[in-house]
């Protein structure tokens, strides 16, 4: 997208902060806040990133997309208004923490929150009455995954019939991300994206591949994800290329039910015999499980056909822990 330097600015951009708590020393925690908006009124997009704190990649993604709709100048949001909250576990983040360091809460088990609440409810209280009261018409909630694992988005379990109308939306744009699509078996009730859906509003989890560093081609994809998204809003111009995460033998368009199963039967030494991204079929063994002298324990075999999303970040394997995630064809 290039600049027309005959168009006057079209679109302001705002960082700035919202307090959360001051601390037993009187310093101030905030939450990061940016907005982009164009004079033109439209749709209302949120991006949202490091919920949990060791969950980095969402961050940069958000930065960058900012970086190129400001690059393109009057070009770039065409219409409209796209926010961002891209650190919403500040404290999770220093520590490399899933959790709220100060409380041990997982935020994402905390919406929409309660402004009386534990310390994590209250947070979440004001991410959410923050993005509920513009109205969106999507929220994009940014993850990571297990540190072997592939990009791909998922979308709620359906929260019933008076909320169809966002859920039907929700699963539209998920069909626009340009990543596998991963329907969720479970439900979790105090989600960001399960509690906006509550509250009728189109809400999607991309999970971005690994967690604790910043991996630049998940990066990359998410960027290129949530910028055919906006321009399918006609938010801004479409880009030269459609953006495709596609893998041998998954086709495309075909939603994914989301598994964990076959749980681990044994303790020991996990050995995996399939990685990330692996078109796994019924009966396949992908895992063995050892013990301390080699014997053989447990081998975890496929229940079904389907893809690899990613496999446990530890070879230490305990009765009934999960040791990988598949997309169920």
């Amino acid at each position: 997208m290039k600049a027309n330097p005959d168009k006057k600015l079209s679109q302001k951009v705002r960082y700035s902060f919202i307090k959360i708590l001051t601390g037993s020393d009187l310093s101030r925690r905030r939450l990061p806040f940016m907005s982009l908006e164009s004079v033109n009124t439209g749709p209302v997009v949120w991006l949202t990133g490091c919920v949990h704190g060791d969950e980095v990649t969402g961050i940069v993604t958000i930065q960058e997309v900012f970086k190129q709709l400001q690059k393109s100048g009057p070009d770039g949001l065409l219409k409209g208004s796209l926010y961002a909250f891209p650190l919403m576990n500040p404290m999770g983040f220093e520590a490399a923490s899933r959790n709220i360091t100060i409380s041990r809460e997982d935020l994402n088990r905390s919406f929409p929150g309660s402004t009386s609440g534990s310390l994590a409810h209250r947070i979440a209280d004001k991410i959410f009455t923050t993005i509920k009261k513009t109205k969106p018409s999507l929220v994009l909630d940014l993850h990571n995954d297990w540190i072997k694992s592939i990009p791909y988005t998922v979308i709620d379990p359906n929260p019933g019939q008076p909320h169809k109308q966002a859920y039907e939306k929700a699963k539209a744009f998920a069909e626009r991300s340009g990543f596998l699509v991963v329907l969720d078996n479970d439900v979790v009730e105090e989600s960001l994206s399960f509690s906006l859906l509550r509250h009728d509003i189109p809400a999607l989890t991309i999970e971005l591949g690994e967690s604790y560093v910043v991996n630049e081609q998940n990066v990359e994809y998410g960027v290129k994800s949530v910028l055919d998204i906006l321009a399918y809003l006609g938010m801004i111009d479409k880009p030269v290329e459609t953006f495709s995460f596609e893998l041998p033998g998954v086709v495309k368009g075909r939603t994914l039910r989301f598994s964990t199963e076959p749980f681990s039967a044994a303790s020991g030494v996990i050995r995996f015999l399939a990685k990330a991204g692996d078109v796994v079929k019924k009966g396949q063994a992908v895992a063995k499980i050892y013990n301390t002298f080699g014997k053989l324990q447990d081998t975890i075999v496929c229940l079904s056909d389907g893809i690899v999303l990613g496999h446990s970040d530890s070879s230490v394997a305990f009765p009934g822990a999960p040791v990988m995630a598949f997309g169920i064809f």
